[in-house]
């Protein structure tokens, strides 16, 4: 019994060793694959730029859809671009992934940026090791970085006040006032958003006496959401649509895909197609969907293209010539049913 036991014992630790063993190899393996990924110095490249993308929601189709055409034009100037929270093992926050491209000695950096210190802190970082940083869709003015690519946030607001006079002009309302709710973002430390609510004020202010005599007064407010993820996004917006309200709102403005996908659902879910008009933001096969079964009313959408490619050409340009525009503006169109899409902004 006694050498049946130690022989037991001895297989036991045979298996525990080899398992050690195993599990460092993977580990050592993951390592020099990961250090490859992010352009160590001491291995050769294809390419001549190594580029990281850092955003918020990095699977939302608009984000792909600014990856893709970065990674496109990357590629026709010999460097390479990688949305890093791809290939890493769990989620990271944004800041996170900032350090981690940092550590690894990247040559650029685009990220959807915030006004944060934090975000400073790591831009100005980044500069200070001659890493380009390029922001994109969310600025961070107070740093170091070299370049701003998005839209102007006063077109867009001015583009949703238009709709919100639009709806006010064609549908009959019964009620007092005509309220329009705009989304925001509960955790933003962006001053675009701010932006946007003024201009979106800026044109109900702007109706002439004789139109707005034909439509009771519209009201505009906020509500914030979280939209971390699509259950967060959901979560916030049943508060609107249906726990802590006795009435929906006559007009819900989304200032992101994720929202305006979650309150198109949750309206057709709860039955509330025709109780209230959707203003969406982009243009993903699902809103519009949504604009086609007319239960989206119409949605704003933004050149992903332009931002992707823009982004890239300002490394470009700053590594071949050591300068580069410090602004950068994609177009944005209003879509509805009938496709005729009214362009605004955008410029090189």
């Amino acid at each position: 019994m006694k050498r049946k036991g130690k022989a037991l014992n001895s297989i036991v630790i045979m298996i525990t060793t080899a398992v050690i063993i195993a599990l460092t190899g993977a580990l050592v393996v993951n390592f020099i694959s990961y250090s490859r990924r992010f352009g160590s110095a001491e291995v050769k490249v294809p390419y001549g730029h190594y580029y990281a993308m850092i955003t918020d929601n990095s699977d939302s189709s608009f984000w792909q859809s600014v990856y893709a055409a970065a990674r496109t034009t990357a590629g026709e100037h010999g460097d390479y671009v990688e949305m890093i929270s791809e290939n890493l093992s769990r989620d990271y926050s944004k800041y996170e992934l900032m350090e981690i491209a940092i550590a690894s000695g990247v040559d650029g950096i685009i990220v959807s940026a915030d006004e944060s210190e934090q975000m400073t802190e790591l831009i100005n970082d980044a500069a200070s090791r001659g890493i380009g940083v390029v922001t994109l869709y969310s600025d961070n003015t107070s740093s170091d970085r070299l370049s701003f690519v998005g839209i102007s946030n006063n077109d867009l607001g001015k583009l949703y006040g238009e709709l919100i006079l639009r709806l006010a002009s064609e549908r009959v309302y019964t009620t007092d006032t005509i309220e329009a709710v705009i989304l925001v973002d509960a955790g933003s430390v962006s001053t675009g958003q701010n932006v946007v609510l003024s201009a979106v004020q800026e044109a109900i202010d702007g109706e002439s006496e004789e139109t707005r005599a034909l439509h009771p007064p519209i009201e505009i407010s906020t509500y914030t959401v979280d939209p971390t993820n699509e259950y967060s996004a959901e979560e916030s917006i049943k508060g609107l649509l249906l726990r802590e309200r006795s009435t929906l709102p006559e007009i819900v403005v989304c200032l992101g895909e994720l929202d305006t996908v979650a309150v198109y659902q949750m309206v057709v879910d709860y039955n509330e197609v025709g109780l209230v008009d959707i203003l969406g933001y982009y243009d993903s096969e699902v809103i519009l969907n949504g604009i086609d079964r007319g239960v989206i009313y119409a949605t704003i959408s933004a050149d992903t293209s332009q931002m992707g490619v823009s982004s890239i050409d300002a490394l470009t340009e700053y590594f071949d010539y050591g300068y580069t525009n410090q602004y950068s503006t994609a177009g944005i169109s209003i879509i509805t049913k009938d496709r005729e899409d009214l362009q605004e902004g955008g410029a090189p």
